[in-house]
């Protein structure tokens, strides 16, 4: 599946009721345009001009915006640059709203008039976006996103400003928020160009996946967080590190077992198709530690309204089914060590195992030792913990002299004479287990 399976949307897919509910409010004030006109702010003609599109049905405004597009977009920017009163702020971005929301094609008339003002038509909207009121950044928001969406020319455009202020707002405690910039977020990624702009904004994915998690989480959200996560995952650099980042494999599996609706199960399933099919090697063991194999086995034996999420279902199955039967113990075992998904899997118990392969812990810089050190010092789980003491254990008995002393520089060695005291027996158990097989060693 391409891009060209990302279904046709408007351009501002923004529905929200907190949103609606706070324009409402806003739309029964009233603006003293004379006194703006008084004071040489705007002329008569402009007063004029607001007065057919002000409190008027969306009917009445298509009408007047009708032939004098670009005259009402230059309006619009000019009262935004050169007012500064927050209740008119608010207002004008609800009368911008008004006529981009009317018709698609009405973005063009702000794209047309871009030669009127350096920073046209964006620039009036980031000084919105930056004020210290929820509704009208909220507002500016959804207009930067409309604009951002249907410019000429998207690669050429910096959204610096609009990334960072919707990294910020991911990490708001007001679900309503999130869900307004969720869904902006939807309508940027639709956009090849956004892509890698948002994946290498500072904590933006990482507050995408993170409200996954939340309890607050509903299946529609988690639906629109995942439709972000499957457009991300058409890009391969992403599809290649996305998963080393965020751990994003297990909770899609785990979403997707949960799951009731159809369409969370869909996209979940597509996402991690994306993932395979752009970066097989970076992605398939991980998703064979996720236990994803005899899921999609479930899956396939289920009946669906739509018959895509079954090829995608049956692919997913064919590649794990080919990667399992080709993937090496060890590489089973390095899956479950980097994605701390530890379990007492058959390696973790084998002699052979490791005297065949305990000084493969030590290549690329230690890198899988340093991430049994790092499992033991966060690991919750008494499973993990109890794997993971084994494993250091096990390794000791045939550690280099170098890889020795890295045990005792990462702190594993002394994690582990700790763990000798903790309420579960099991990893009391493996951590004195462990620490006999150090002793043994002439640690």
């Amino acid at each position: 599946m391409g891009d060209e399976a990302i279904p046709e949307v408007p351009l501002a897919l923004v529905s929200n009721a907190y949103l609606d509910r706070k324009a409402s409010e806003i739309r029964i004030k009233s603006i003293l345009w004379e006194g703006y006109e008084r004071a040489n702010l705007v002329t008569h003609s402009q007063v004029e001009l607001i007065k057919a599109i002000d409190k008027r049905s969306p009917e009445q405004v298509q009408s007047a915006v009708k032939g004098n597009g670009t005259t009402y977009a230059s309006l619009i920017l000019h009262l935004l640059q050169n007012l500064s009163r927050l209740d008119t702020v608010q207002y004008v971005c609800i009368l911008a709203d008004n006529i981009l929301s009317g018709h698609d094609e009405n973005a063009q008339y702000f794209h047309d008039v871009s030669s009127e003002g350096e920073n046209y038509p964006f620039g009036p909207f980031f000084k919105a976006l930056q004020l210290e009121d929820e509704f009208a950044s909220l507002q500016a928001s959804k207009i930067l996103t409309i604009l951002a969406c249907s410019a000429p020319n998207p690669g050429s455009l910096d959204l610096t400003e609009l990334w960072r202020w919707i990294s910020a707002q991911l990490a708001s405690r007001k679900p309503e928020v999130v869900d307004v910039v969720v869904q902006e977020v939807e309508s940027l990624l639709r956009v090849r160009q956004f892509r890698m702009p948002f994946w290498n904004t500072q904590n933006a994915v990482k507050e995408l996946v993170f409200n996954l998690d939340k309890s607050t989480s509903t299946p529609q959200m988690q639906y629109q967080i995942i439709f972000c996560l499957w457009l991300l995952t058409f890009e391969t650099e992403i599809s290649t590190k996305i998963n080393s980042q965020y751990d994003i494999i297990t909770k899609l599996v785990e979403i997707a077992k949960a799951a009731m609706k159809e369409k969370v199960i869909r996209v979940a399933i597509a996402t991690l198709k994306n993932l395979v099919e752009k970066a097989p090697s970076e992605n398939l063991a991980a998703m064979l530690v996720a236990k994803l194999l005899p899921f999609t086995e479930n899956l396939s034996t289920r009946k669906w309204s739509d018959p895509d999420i079954l090829e995608d279902i049956d692919y997913l199955k064919e590649r794990l089914q080919e990667n399992f039967q080709s993937l090496t113990t060890f590489e089973q075992y390095a899956s479950e060590v980097e994605t701390g998904k530890l379990e007492w899997s058959p390696p973790h118990k084998s002699e052979t195992f490791w005297k065949e392969n305990a000084s493969r812990l030590e290549e690329n810089n230690f890198q899988l030792l340093r991430s049994l050190a790092r499992i033991l010092s966060t690991a919750t789980s008494a499973v993990v913990l109890s794997v993971a003491a084994n494993d250091i254990g096990q390794y000791s008995k045939y550690a280099s002299k170098t890889g020795k002393r890295v045990l005792q520089e990462v702190g594993a060695k002394q994690r582990v004479m700790e763990l000798m005291t903790h309420e579960d027996p099991d990893v009391r158990y493996q951590a004195l287990s462990a620490v006999q097989k150090y002793m043994h060693q002439a640690w």
